[in-house]
This record gives C-alpha cells, structure tokens and sequence, in this order.
C-alpha cells in the first residue's frame, strides 16, 4: 500500500466534496502497523486485546477445564431500585439475574476494581515522572531486552521511554471502562461470561502494574533487576523513639520522594526517622538506592501494623497517598495529635487544601490544632512541610507523653471490666481467644494476651462489639510492649524484574523440572493464623531449592522472623532468580514481574513471540512452566486481581482460608479424564495428560494444607522424568510431613518408572502392580504396562488446535 503524506489544504471555495474521515484513519492504523511489525517482527492474533479477544480461544479453553464453583456472601441481590431481590433456590430477581450471574458479577467486580487501583495508580505516577523528567526518558531494567512482558503481550506494544508508557495505559483505562459497563443492571448475566471478563481484567492488571513499577524503577533509580538489594530495616521495635517520626501510608511513592530529597538536601537524615507502611514502606527503600548502599528508611510492617503504629503515638506526623490506608487514619490520629498529610486527590479525608497556602502559615495552624491536617498536593511543599512539621511536633508530643497504650492503673481496670461475653471473639475475624487471654491476664498471666498481638490483624472489629467499651486492640498492644520492642527483623529491598541473563540459565531447569517450581508468595496480612505462617511456608519451599518470589505485606512479614543464629530468610538465601533464590520483586505493583518471569521463560527461553499473543505464551506456562502462587492473607479487591491476572497465564494461586469472601474459585474435575486431553502440536493428536494443575484458583484452610497443594500444583504435563520425580517426591514428602498421608492420587502422574521417586521407587512399583494392577517387569525393574499416560520426552502439549501442524 501507499504510505500517506504529509501536508495542508483549504476546502473554503470547494463544492460537492465527500470527505470520509475514517478511511484516512483506517490507513493510518494499517500504516502504524506496518512499521511496528518492521521494528518489533510479526505482531500476533490479539494485539489491543478487547474483552471478546481471549473469550473463546482462550478463557473458555481455561473455563471448560477449571469450573468456576460459587461461594455467594448471601442470597439477596441490593444492586438496583427493583430490590432486594431473594435469590435463593434458583430464583431470579426482578432484572432477571440469577444467583450465579450476580456472583459472578460481584467477583469480576472486585477484580476490576483491583485492576483500576493499579492502573490508576500507574497513570498518576506515569505522568509525574514523565512531568518531571521528559517524555524522551529511556526506560532503564537492568540487563534486560524484554523489558514489558505484559505490555508486549497484551498490546503489542515494546516501549523504550517513559512517553511510550502512555498508549498501555490510555489502553487499560479504555477497556476498563468497557468492562464497566458490564456492571449496570439489565447488562451481562452470564456467569461464565463475567468469569472471561474476569480473566480479561487480570491480565489489564497486570499491565498496569508493569507500567507503574517500570515507570518508578526508571525515574527514581530504584534496584535493576539486583539480586543484591541492600537489607532494609523492619518492626516497630526498629523505630528510634527519641528522634521525630515521619511514617508514611499507601502505595504511591511520588511525594514521599521530595520528602526524602528535602531530608538530605538539609541533613536531617540522622536527626529524625521516616518509616512506612505497606508498598510505599518498600518503594521509599528502594528510592536512590544506586547512590545509597545504606537506606535510612524503615519499614514499620504490613498493614495489618497500621491502628498499632497510630495507637502507639509514635508517629509525629502521617503522610497518606493512595490505597491501603484505614478509612479511620484521621479519627484515630486526631486523638493523639498527630497530623496527617494528604498528598493524592484519591484519598482527602475532607481535609481543608492548603496546597496553595504558606509552608510556616499551615505549620501553625497545625500545631496550633486549628486543623488536623491538610490537603498538600504540591510535592515541593510537601517535601518541606512534612519534615518541618514533625520537628515542631516532636517535642510537643513528647512533653505531653501521648499514646493510647494504657498505664499500668488503666490496663488493670480494663482487664477486670471484662465479663467473658465472647462477642469480640465472634466478631473477630481471626477468631482469636480474647476472652480467654483477658481471663488470664485478671489471674496476672499476660503471656497469652501477649500472644495475640502476631495474630492480630488490627481491624478493631472486638472493639466495635465490645458492651464495656474495652479498647482491646490498646490492652493486647499494652501486653506485648516487649515483644514490640524486639520486633526488628531485615527484608531484601525490592529488587525489580529477573533479568534476561537469568531467564536464559534457569529456564531450562523450570521447564525440564529440576527446579521444582516457582513459589510467588504475595498479598495482604489478613492470615488466619499470624504472620508466621507465610515464613514456615517460604522456609520450606527454600529448603528444598525452589525458587521463592515474593512482594508486597507477605514479603514484609517473612523478614519478621530468625532462626535460631539470629538470621533471617534474606540473610540466608540469596535474592537470585534461581532454585533456592528468594528474590523480592518489590511492592504490590512489582507483582507484574512475577508473572512477567513465566511469560519471559516462554518468550526468551523457548523463543516463542510475545507480541500481541497472549493465548500461546499463556498455554505454554499452563503446560511447561510449574509456578504456583499463595496469597494467604489475601484481603483487598486489588489482590483478586493479581490473582485472576495469573490464573489467565495458567498460574494456580492458593488462598487463606479468607479467600472463599471472594466468591469464587476455579477448580478442576481430576477425575474426569475428558478434561486432561490435549493437542500434541507435532501431528494434531490428542494425548492424555495428568490432572495437573488441578485447580487455577483455591483456598486452603491452614498453612499445613497449602504445602502439598502448592507442591503439586507445580507438577506439568510437559516435565521430563528427572522433573516429575523430584516434584513428586516434594509433594508425596510434604504431604506425608504435613498432612500424616501420602496423597491418594500420586499413582496418576506415573508414566515410567523413572518417574518414581528415587528413593521409594522400588516400593512404590510394588504398589503400583498390587494396588493399581500395573504389570512390572521385576528383573529390569520397568513397567510394561498400567499407565493411562503415555511417556514422550519429544511430546509438545498445547490447548490450541492452531499450534498444531498438520499430521
């Protein structure tokens, strides 16, 4: 075709003239795409995907195999005027919704609401940085080519500057107005239909948090793909109580960064302490690390930390962005005199704006009490004000000795208030034995009160129920005074993406299984059982080489605890991408790097192209690639959409037993053997596969049940032999240690007697022949018969017919 010039004319004199706008439009696509081909080679099936794109060659391909099995909240759907509407017994409501189409509509809900806080997010930090540094601003990863995985998949797109961030991002917030959409009563009411929109916005999500960390790794030099990013500092007991405090909350480090300059631009970076909670906690540690080995912030812990760190009254101001913070920061800050700053429009507080005010003028008004805090979205005054207002605060605070943490007098009062009711164990979600402790600590025994502040999440929901009004939250804080000046641990800085070079050297051990997976633990502190869980689950799946990826509050906490030399996982483990590697990608935005690490094994690796194709990269880690994904304190919508995003890859993910909330799960039928066949792409022909994974999203209900879950979930149809011995030895062993049983279902994944584990195997073949009727050549020590499972070393399993070639 012609390429299309440049170049103005008038139409002022000019009679009878069409001009048909669209079909200059349309050449200038085509045109477009032709050079994009030219630089980035052939572009796949489904460049600028749409919610149809993936429906049928896709989702539905992932949707046929894993149904979606339904945990609706309640009967009754409150979406319009028309109710509340009783959907119980297979009633539909007046729009004419069922009880399956309005769960699965509260569920993609969720997700989609996930997916727009990341983008959001991304799209707010994008245009500061570009703002500030230019559009020219080269994306800089580290020793990394591929540098957008997700982009690249989903749209085609290959950015190499902060400007070119911008079309991803006008592209996921087009389609999440579409999905949108989707919502409005009288719209989708097919469940299968919200579960491939669903799917659809997860890998948005994805997208979005790629752009958001890509743009804040690059402009503010945080750690490029660095297996050695520094050791940060963690706990609330790492806090130096008599230098002001600065503590900063929620997940956008834009203005934290000014903060941090003005600090060292003035030398206060050893006269006061800034601390954070959740991501921005992570993202103000990584912030100039290139220029500091020795980060001076701190990380006071998960979000789970965040009524605790207010309560103790040792912040002297808090700063507030976006996501994640208490809807009850201001009320409970307001009682201790603490201000509090709000620095993005997405959380205001109904604070005045003071953003084009005086420095010293709103300085005064705050200490002065005239405001509880302020409005400041100028990030220049914010650097200056935050730091200033804190050292007027200080000494302030500090002479009038506030906290909400009891007085010895107080504390004895409060405990004998207690009539043992058991309402705040019933409302407490991790149903915590507050009364008991409260007994206890009345007879002087405080060591179990003591107890529950790890396992307490800080929600204050006990409080809420309490009919004498006892601040229980306060009186198990009281309690665990020195444990809290204890709780220092270390946690690796975020260090980015795996590089290249670290894809080209493990690939090959994930895909061939002599890396026995990739465990991504990530998500909120909402645990059923304290944080330690997620350091026991971390810690064996370290001892037993596979490669540990974590982010967000679970990364936190699995720096929360010792052994018994005194160190932690990060000390001991090295933060490679590699089997026994424990790399943090970072806060929760650096997720899409997890991902990213499955989707680059198959582009870098295998040489499969990743543009604009996402069904094949995503059938190659559904069947190649053993990842498995743990959010055991799952919480927000925005971790349902980290998680749908993995499922779209083939990614299983397991949740705490909170997770069933989320209304749904994606679970396969291991026993029905029409849904393990698949294509072998050499000729076309169907093949049997083992009921692996079994499941794309679950929940299990202790931390003991969810190691041989994610054991086996890491078992692919593609492994070799050495492969599936070592993952069925992992899985049988942890079963074994976890649950008291082998599991029921090992003798499904055996195609070879190579595939049995070493060292049972000769055991385990005579259960095979007495069991399960196999017939075992005894001299050679091989089975002749028994396997529904064909072993071929040179089989290529795939779930789309267009892969295959022609027998």
């Amino acid at each position: 075709m012609s390429k299309l010039t440049t170049g103005s004319f008038s139409i002022e004199d000019l009679e009878s003239v069409q001009i048909t706008i669209n079909n200059i439009v349309g050449a200038a696509k085509e045109v477009a795409k032709e050079a994009k081909e030219e630089e980035s080679g052939p572009m796949g099936p489904t460049p600028l995907a749409n919610m149809a794109a993936y429906r049928n060659d896709w989702n539905f391909i992932l949707l046929n195999r894993y149904e979606p099995v339904l945990t609706p909240m309640c009967d009754q759907c409150c979406y319009c005027t028309y109710g509340p509407c009783d959907l119980s017994k297979n009633k539909r409501g007046a729009c004419g919704i069922d009880m399956a189409g309005h769960t699965g509509r509260e569920f993609f809900l969720r997700v989609i609401t996930g997916t727009a806080c990341h983008a959001a997010h991304g799209r707010h930090l994008l245009e500061h940085v570009i703002e500030v540094f230019g559009e020219d601003y080269p994306i800089s990863l580290g020793e990394s080519n591929v540098l957008t995985p997700n982009v690249t998949i989903c749209t085609g797109y290959k950015p190499k500057t902060l400007g070119e961030c911008r079309a991803p991002m006008e592209y996921v917030e087009e389609e999440l107005t579409q999905l949108l959409a989707t919502i409005h009563a009288g719209q989708e009411s097919a469940e299968i239909d919200y579960d491939s929109k669903a799917l659809f916005s997860g890998s948005l999500d994805h997208v979005g948090m790629e752009v958001s960390d890509i743009a804040q790794v690059s402009a503010y030099d945080f750690p490029k793909a660095d297996p050695e990013a520094p050791l940060i500092e963690i706990g609330m007991g790492a806090i130096d109580k008599s230098k002001p405090l600065i503590v900063a909350i929620g997940h956008n480090v834009a203005g934290v960064t000014y903060i941090m300059d003005y600090m060292e631009d003035n030398s206060l970076t050893d006269k006061m302490e800034i601390a954070g909670l959740c991501c921005t906690a992570f993202d103000m540690t990584r912030y100039k690390e290139a220029d500091r080995r020795a980060p001076y912030a701190k990380i006071v812990g998960s979000l789970a930390k965040e009524l605790k760190i207010i309560r103790s009254g040792m912040p002297d101001v808090i700063v507030v962005d976006e996501q994640c913070v208490r809807g009850d920061v201001l009320s409970e800050s307001q009682k201790l005199k603490i201000p509090v700053i709000a620095s993005n429009e997405k959380i205001m507080m109904g604070l005045p704006d003071r953003t084009d005010a005086d420095v010293d003028s709103i300085i005064e008004e705050l200490k002065s009490g005239a405001i509880p805090g302020c409005v400041m979205l100028d990030y220049e005054k914010l650097g200056e004000l935050v730091p200033k207002l804190a050292q007027v605060m200080a000494p302030i605070r500090d002479a009038e000795g506030i906290t909400a943490i009891p007085t010895d007098e107080e504390f004895k009062v409060y405990i004998d208030k207690c009539v043992k009711c058991g309402e705040c164990m019933l409302a407490c979600p991790e149903e915590l034995e507050i009364p008991e402790a409260l007994e206890f600590a009345a007879k002087g025994s405080y060591e179990y009160l003591e107890a529950l502040h790890d396992r307490c999440i800080g929600c204050r929901r006990c409080e809420q129920v309490c009919k004498k009004e006892i601040p229980i939250v306060n009186v198990i804080e009281k309690a665990a005074q020195k444990a809290i000046s204890e709780e220092k641990g270390l946690v690796r800085a975020g260090r980015g993406q795996a590089s290249d070079a670290e894809i080209r050297k493990e690939g090959l051990n994930l895909v061939m299984g002599t890396t026995p997976g990739i465990i991504a633990i990530i998500g909120c502190p909402n645990y059923p059982a304290g944080t330690k869980d997620v350091y026991l689950i971390a810690e064996e799946f370290l001892k037993r080489n596979y490669l540990l990826a974590v982010s967000g509050c679970s990364a936190m906490d699995i720096g929360m605890y010792k052994d018994e030399d005194g160190k932690t996982l990060y000390e001991k483990y090295p933060g490679t991408f590699a089997g026994g590697g424990l790399l943090n990608t970072g806060s929760c935005v650096s997720n899409a790097h997890i991902s990213g690490a499955a989707e680059k094994v198959a582009g870098i690796f295998a040489q499969r192209n990743m543009t604009g194709n996402l069904a094949e990269i995503a059938d190659y880690t559904l069947n190649r690639v053993g990842a498995c994904g743990l959010a055991w304190g799952g919480y927000s919508q925005k971790a349902a959409a980290i998680g749908t995003g993995c499922n779209i890859y083939g990614i299983p993910a397991v949740l705490g037993p909170h997770g069933s909330k989320y209304r749904r799960a994606l679970i396969a039928k291991n026993y029905d053997e029409s849904k393990w066949k698949v294509y072998d792409a050499r000729d076309g022909s169907e093949m049997n596969i083992p009921p692996a994974p079994e499941f794309l999203l679950t929940t299990a209900e202790t931390w003991q049940e969810a190691i041989p879950m994610m054991a086996k979930a890491c078992i692919r149809p593609s492994d070799n032999s050495m492969g599936r011995s070592i993952k069925l030895t992992h899985w049988m062993e942890l079963s074994k240690k976890y649950l008291g049983v082998e599991p029921e279902d090992w003798w499904k994944f055996v195609r070879t007697e190579a595939d049995l584990p070493l060292a049972k195997r000769e055991e385990l073949l005579k259960r095979l022949e007495t069991e399960h009727g196999w017939e075992i050549d005894w001299k050679r020590k091989k089975v002749i018969s028994g396997p529904k499972i064909k072993f071929d070393v040179s089989a290529q399993p795939t779930n789309l017919k267009r892969l295959c070639k022609e027998a």
